[in-house]
């Protein structure tokens, strides 16, 4: 395996060196490839130092705050070029730790996508008050009911695909910009009638700085599922990636 872990950041300064650093602990042969969206707070300068001393830093420096999903699908497109497998998303701010990662690498090589689970037994959120629960609990069941996700989490974003999948799902037909990509591109990869494993992790509240999610942000994701449905009961139309 070539692993790439795409972190995608926006004012992360705090975070993401020794996030970094932390994955290449737990996971030496793998690449760590950080897409900025021009972080005020000097996020992308910081990986740009980082980068002198440790060859397995990259960067993708993007002009501005253009969302999560596209994010993802910069760093997708980064990595296939440059051969990299698996390709494993994570969050740039400790919510998803890096000591999970040599069990979803492991997992990845059994599976098509390999996911880290908060609902499977042994997973679970640290700090989280009851309203965050009951909105995640409550994004998982939505999207399981209109979509018929058999995999127990659907909404988390700490995940490795297999490169040829990734090559064969229409990329270019995403139309999530936010959070509600992972939801869609896990459809897509379902699609494909791709294998899903999940292995448990405890997503804990981030380290420093403050979440990017907003109320806009979860109605978006709602939309996007009745979207995906729309689609799937019509059998909405496919483009290649």
């Amino acid at each position: 395996m070539r692993p790439l872990i795409i972190c995608s950041t926006y004012n992360e300064r705090e975070n993401i060196e020794s996030l970094a650093r932390e994955i290449l602990e737990n996971a030496p042969e793998a690449n760590v490839l950080v897409v900025d969206d021009n972080s005020p707070d000097g996020t992308g300068q910081l990986v740009r130092e980082l980068m002198k001393t440790e060859p397995r830093v990259h960067l993708l420096a993007r002009p501005g705050k253009l969302g999560l999903g596209t994010a993802i699908l910069d760093g997708m497109s980064w990595g296939l070029e440059r051969g990299y497998d698996p390709i494993c998303t994570m969050d740039a701010d400790f919510s998803h730790h890096p000591r999970y990662l040599p069990a979803i690498l492991a997992g990845i090589q059994s599976y098509d996508v390999m996911i880290g689970s908060r609902y499977v037994p042994g997973g679970g959120t640290k700090n989280w008050g009851i309203s965050r629960q009951i909105l995640s609990r409550g994004s998982n069941l939505v999207s399981k009911i209109l979509l018929g996700f058999p995999n127990k989490d659907c909404t988390g974003c700490y995940r490795a695909y297999r490169a040829d999948l990734l090559k064969k799902i229409p990329r270019d037909s995403i139309k999530s910009t936010g959070y509600s990509f992972v939801e869609e591109v896990l459809e897509l990869c379902y699609r494909e009638k791709a294998t899903i494993g999940e292995t448990p992790i405890i997503f804990e509240d981030r380290r420093a700085g403050q979440s990017k999610i907003s109320k806009k942000e979860i109605f978006r994701a709602i939309g996007t599922l009745f979207r995906l449905r729309w689609q799937r009961i019509t059998g909405g139309a496919r483009t290649k990636a």
